[in-house]
């Protein structure tokens, strides 16, 4: 029978820092618009207005994105809330505006934007459920995972370890397909499955008690969010010094509508 140990250790909480992630930032973009054959001029100057605005969220959140992972550099189930962060835009000074010489079909026009950053609101769009068998266990004990969304989608479920390294449980080498109903309560492992999750402790941990995290990401539309190799074994493992996996997560999560995704955290301590 195969067994899948659930690696525990402290957790250490970092505080969200405010001048990283709340404030407001200034940047400078430069938006472009050709003029097409049936367009008047005032039509190209706001198309090229509204390219420079787009730019400047975009690089915006960017920024907000790095500064809360620098932050939370050890906090990476954490990090993957704040993958969805959009900016909205306090304040615009236009810095220079005007026709292209070499071109006179394109107008150019550089801002300098004040950008807020925006969180996705909760209780929109794409909803998933996320809960434990047992949030107290003993060490050695079973534990399993319930799980349900609102509507039909793609999920995948993590162990998140308080060093930073993350185990991909779901899906697996026995179980690539990861499309689910919504409305219906999934467990896992399911009964039918070999999979067995214990609650262990690292043979190093001399501590009485430590907590863990089950991290869920739901996408209405199947995103390749991750690659899905399983060349040594029924789980993806990524170590605390592997960022990849974070790192692409975030990026691939930034550019999905936040309404498009969801995300769901479940805790649990294991004592001796």
């Amino acid at each position: 029978m195969k067994k899948l140990f659930l690696i525990a250790i402290t957790i250490m909480l970092i505080p969200l820092s405010a001048d990283a992630a709340e404030k407001a930032l200034w940047v400078t973009t430069i938006g472009e618009a050709y003029q097409g054959e049936t367009e008047i001029p005032t039509e190209v100057i706001q198309r090229a207005k509204r390219d420079a605005q787009s730019k400047a969220i975009e690089q915006a959140a960017g920024v907000f994105l790095k500064s809360h992972t620098l932050v939370h550099n050890s906090q990476v189930a954490d990090d993957l809330i704040y993958a969805a962060v959009r900016g909205k835009i306090n304040e615009m000074i236009v810095l220079n505006a005007g026709w292209d010489k070499q071109d006179r079909n394109l107008y150019q026009i550089k801002i300098k934007a004040l950008v807020e950053p925006l969180y996705p609101e909760k209780g929109k769009g794409l909803l998933a459920k996320l809960n434990l068998s047992k949030t107290k266990l003993t060490e050695g004990e079973e534990v399993k995972i319930y799980y349900e969304t609102n509507s039909d989608c793609y999920l995948y479920l993590f162990s998140v370890a308080a060093d930073g390294s993350v185990t991909l449980l779901f899906p697996n080498s026995q179980n690539q397909e990861n499309k689910v109903t919504g409305g219906k309560v999934y467990e896992f492992p399911a009964q039918e499955s070999n999979i067995r999750l214990k609650a262990m402790f690292l043979p190093t941990f001399h501590g009485k008690t430590v907590a863990e995290k089950i991290k869920l990401i739901a996408t209405k539309n199947k995103e390749n969010l991750l690659p899905l190799g399983f060349k040594e074994g029924m789980f993806q493992a990524y170590d605390a010094k592997s960022t990849g996996l974070i790192s692409e997560l975030v990026k691939k999560l930034n550019q999905i509508d936040p309404t498009e995704w969801s995300e769901a955290t479940a805790e649990y301590v294991i004592r001796r």
